[in-house]
């Protein structure tokens, strides 16, 4: 199993937004939005179903970032 950088706070992705070049604010993993159990949920579990169809095998991590000035929401995924 691989770990992510950022859920574990081993480092910070520092990420400008695509619409106004502002930087933008990490927002947690995508599966954690989908419900409420989706947090406690095993986490390679859940990346067979986020439908994206490389997370699992290719060990990315995908994580929503939001820009504060323009509010433009961004999956970016993370390499484990």
């Amino acid at each position: 199993m691989s770990e992510c950088p950022v859920c574990n706070g081993f480092r910070e992705a520092y990420l400008l937004c695509s619409t106004c070049g502002e930087p933008m604010m990490e927002s947690g993993r995508l599966m954690d939005f989908y419900d409420d159990y989706s947090p406690y949920m095993e986490i390679d579990l859940m990346k067979m179903e986020d439908g994206y169809p490389d997370t699992n095998l290719g060990h990315k991590c995908p994580h929503v970032y939001r820009c504060p000035a323009c509010n433009t929401e961004e999956v970016f995924f993370i390499k484990e």
